[in-house]
């Protein structure tokens, strides 16, 4: 049996709603985050699980809570999981963020790999200390199911840095909904995905909500 890896991105919040850029601030799950936490626990609780990893922000916690009180399991903290700073972009949506900081959001938006949103952080810095973690699990588990619970960007820049795919690409390259779950197993090739942004856990009601 070989390792896999199992990143899930946090339940909905008010700036995904809204598409707010949404980093370091940390806005509480909405009552529908909150069921997408719980419908991913119920889902997925009888899969033999090795470990728990999450962000150490509150809607990472709150989204891995479910399926650590359901399999009795204690989540580890890793602040390489943290989303990506936006720096004097956060709370801001990206129309306000273009017109006050247009030039700096001109140059992220082209390759936000080495140019980082105003006083935050490039794409990567997020590699850096995301594949940190993903290398210390591996050490830890050669084989299993590990969950990695974290946030949108950082998911994204994960997978592009594991199967390959320009780091500068990753908002144009991996969708990532909230509530969503991107599956990748460690074989003797290296890293095969699975599945990317798989929502079936969710009811139709939960897969529509609007926003990202």
């Amino acid at each position: 049996m070989s390792l896999k890896l199992y990143f899930l991105r946090h339940g909905q919040t008010g700036c995904s709603q809204q598409n707010f850029f949404c980093g370091s601030i940390d806005p509480e799950l909405t009552p529908d985050g909150y069921e997408m936490a719980k419908a991913f626990a119920a889902f997925y609780r009888f899969l033999p699980w090795k470990a728990i990893y999450s962000s150490p922000m509150g809607r990472t916690k709150a989204t891995a809570q479910p399926l650590c009180d359901a399999i009795e399991m204690e989540m580890q903290l890793r602040d390489g999981l943290k989303e990506i700073n936006y720096g004097k972009w956060e709370g801001l949506p990206p129309e306000t963020v273009d017109r006050e900081y247009h030039d700096d959001y001109i140059r992220w938006t082209a390759d936000p790999a080495w140019y980082p949103p105003t006083e935050g952080e490039p794409a990567v810095a997020i590699a850096h200390r995301s594949l940190q973690v993903i290398e210390e699990i591996k050490q830890r588990y050669n084989n299993g199911n590990v969950l990695i619970v974290s946030h949108k960007a950082t998911i994204r820049i994960i997978l592009c840095s594991l199967l390959g795919i320009d780091v500068g690409r990753f908002r144009y390259r991996i969708g990532c909904p909230v509530g969503s779950v991107s599956i990748v197993e460690f074989g003797s090739q290296g890293p095969l995905l699975h599945a990317l942004a798989d929502r079936t856990h969710l009811d139709e009601r939960l897969r529509n909500l609007p926003g990202t």
